[in-house]
């Protein structure tokens, strides 16, 4: 199947699924990061319901410490497609007490994000989340089914899943069960990018090739700033760098990249042999870091 032929299918895929979660679910909601993943599927959510706009809003759950091209690229977006977009803060959480901010070499607030998220599933008794998430990303990624259902504490169990055969997608839940919608779940990183060459989606700068004030720890590249913690001894240096994968800017590295158009993007992809995941260091914690968030009800 030539790569143009793949990409239509995927994208036909995906439509079907943004429309099977209309049809089976009254209150549904996108996840938006600002990232890539999640803007390709406000593009998907844009041509599954044309010339209607996007029937659900968009949730942003913020860290406060997300990289402000990220920020600047979601307001934007949302002032021009004229999208409802709600924002839950973490910091609200931390303030409350409800979650304790880490401290230490390697901070995050990363998994904190998880009370904020269900909190907003909560107070706005959302049924039905649609997520970026992708199998290719992660061991626990692949485990996921494209209607993920999460219990009433907001946790996924891994071991009872139900089937999704033949394309039939079940969204039958109980009262306080919601399901996380994985409409990209078959993509991979490169088929995002051929995508969003195609379909010549506007991203935030952040992915391209820039010069940028940044020190090395761990022999990765991490970004000079308040909310990154830094040694005494991590030298600041200013390198040309774009980042594969965007997150809270305390867990997400950059890479040497001279890469300054989807075109060349995409043929650095091509002959990469690092998943884009290997650069966040919240899944080099443990080997079963991102499947134990995932238990306790993160996207």
């Amino acid at each position: 199947m030539s790569s143009v032929l793949k990409t239509n299918a995927l994208e036909s895929e995906a439509i079907y699924i943004f429309r099977e979660v209309i049809s089976q679910f009254e209150k549904p909601v996108l996840l938006f990061s600002g990232g890539k993943d999640s803007i390709t599927l406000v593009r998907l959510a844009q041509k599954a319901f044309f010339p209607a706009k996007i029937p659900f809003p968009l949730l942003h759950v913020d860290t406060g410490h997300n990289f402000p091209e990220t920020i600047e690229f979601r307001d934007k977006l949302v002032k021009e497609l004229g999208l409802e977009l709600i924002v839950r803060n973490v910091q609200d959480a931390i303030d409350q007490g409800k979650v304790v901010e880490e401290t230490g070499k390697y901070a995050s607030r990363n998994s904190l994000q998880t009370t904020t998220l269900l909190d907003a599933i909560e107070e706005f008794k959302f049924d039905a989340c649609i997520g970026g998430a992708r199998r290719d990303e992660e061991k626990a990624r692949a485990k996921e089914r494209i209607f993920s259902v999460r219990d009433d504490f907001g946790q996924w169990d891994e071991k009872n899943q139900r089937p999704e055969l033949f394309d039939l997608l079940n969204g039958k839940i109980e009262m306080g069960q919601n399901v996380r919608v994985f409409p990209i779940s078959n993509w991979t990183e490169l088929d995002v990018w051929s995508y969003i060459e195609q379909e010549q989606i506007e991203i935030p700068s952040i992915y391209f090739s820039h010069k940028r004030k940044v020190f090395l720890r761990d022999g990765m590249i991490w970004s000079h700033s308040p909310h990154v913690y830094q040694e005494e001894d991590e030298i600041v240096e200013e390198r040309i760098v774009r980042f594969r994968t965007v997150g809270d800017m305390s867990c997400t590295a950059a890479v040497d990249s001279y890469a300054a158009t989807i075109a060349e993007v995409v043929g650095e992809i091509r002959a990469s042999t690092i998943s884009e995941r290997g650069a966040r260091i919240d899944d080099k914690r443990s080997e079963a870091a991102m499947e134990k968030r995932k238990q306790q009800g993160y996207f």
